[in-house]
């Protein structure tokens, strides 16, 4: 029963899709060698945001645990990052003992919420408000610490104009600190993206992911077979909400700030565009799918942000409309199905 609720990988079943992959991941590497540092830093840019649209996709598409609370987890890994590394330093890893202990802080902050929410028998849309009315909480609350008395330590947290002063990520090697910027920084992402996206792989698709889609699809039925229904949905809400933190603390790192606007309403239904336009049921479509949509977003933005954000909300209001699984699932599939009819 658990093996057809999970259903394949649309975007990655079979070798020839490991062996697409692992080209696609050479180019990848290469890709410095050959570009502009300015590209290879925006690059870097959307490696950091599909950390937490892959821990959207678990809990929306696999879980049905439709959050809003991505940014939140977001801004307490960035705000967090930059609260420890200010007073740490950066030195003989010191920015990196900063990025574990800003996703723990994430982690911890979901494990509670989560709690609360999934054992208090939330559900449904209140699971989106209530995780909406954090998001904004946060954001409300760093917007108005702009005096000196909002400090941690000797880190400020600076209000609406945001918190600076931290260093980007450095990484000890041989007695020396290596400053992960432009190309250092990319290839640790990369690493790090290409790690992360195949730990998801193999959870989905072993005995937690086939009893995450069963509740999912019928909770009471997984409850009444044995399964501890509350306590597979916390796992899963951890996991999502630390990739998000793990974003944030990445991001901080990247540009060495970070705002409140980065936390409130806009950025906090962006992950949802992402992963309902790329297909909310697919780890690899929301991998590409949002890879694309941050691409074309930063392209448009350079003219009209304006004009970007009403593109991503078109985008959304289609998707729904007339590709409920997401349109690189449909594209996916069309492939599939062409392949299939030549091979046949």
């Amino acid at each position: 029963m658990f093996q057809r609720l999970n259903g394949p990988q649309t975007l990655g079943n079979g070798r020839g899709f490991w062996i697409g992959a692992l080209a696609v991941f050479a180019v990848a590497v290469a890709f410095p060698a050959v570009a502009d540092p300015y590209d290879v830093g925006n690059f870097a840019y959307f490696l950091i945001w599909i950390f937490m649209a892959l821990g959207l996709c678990l809990m929306w598409g696999y879980g049905g645990m439709l959050s809003f609370g991505q940014t939140f987890f977001f801004g307490l890994g960035g705000y967090g990052y930059g609260v420890i590394e200010i007073n740490i330093g950066a030195a003989h890893g010191g920015s990196l003992a900063a990025l574990v202990l800003a996703v723990s802080v994430a982690a911890l902050a979901a494990a509670i919420l989560g709690y609360f929410m999934i054992y208090g028998r939330i559900g449904g849309v209140f699971f989106g408000i209530v995780t909406l009315s954090t998001t904004l909480a946060l954001a409300a609350f760093v917007g108005q610490t702009a005096g000196p008395e909002w400090t941690v330590g000797t880190a400020r947290l600076n209000g609406f104009n945001g918190m600076q002063g931290m260093s980007p990520l450095q990484l000890p090697w041989f007695g020396r600190d290596i400053d992960l910027e432009e190309s250092a920084l990319y290839y640790f992402l990369l690493v790090l993206l290409a790690a992360t996206y195949v730990g998801l792989r193999l959870l989905v698709n072993s005995r937690f992911g086939n009893v995450l889609v069963a509740i999912r699809e019928d909770p009471q039925r997984a409850e009444l077979l044995g399964y501890d229904v509350r306590r597979y949905q916390l796992v899963t809400f951890v996991i999502g909400s630390l990739l998000a933190g793990l974003s944030g603390a990445l991001y901080t790192a990247w540009g060495q700030f970070i705002t409140p606007s980065s936390i409130g309403l806009p950025a906090a239904a962006m992950p949802i565009v992402w992963v309902a336009f790329a297909g909310r049921s697919d780890l690899t479509a929301t991998f590409v799918g949002t890879f694309v949509l941050l691409f074309a977003f930063q392209t448009i933005t350079i003219y009209s942000e304006q004009s970007a954000l009403v593109l991503m909300g078109l985008l959304l209001v289609a998707t729904v409309l007339f590709a409920p699984r997401g349109l690189m699932v449909g594209v996916g599939q069309s492939l599939t199905r062409s392949f299939a009819k030549r091979g046949g």
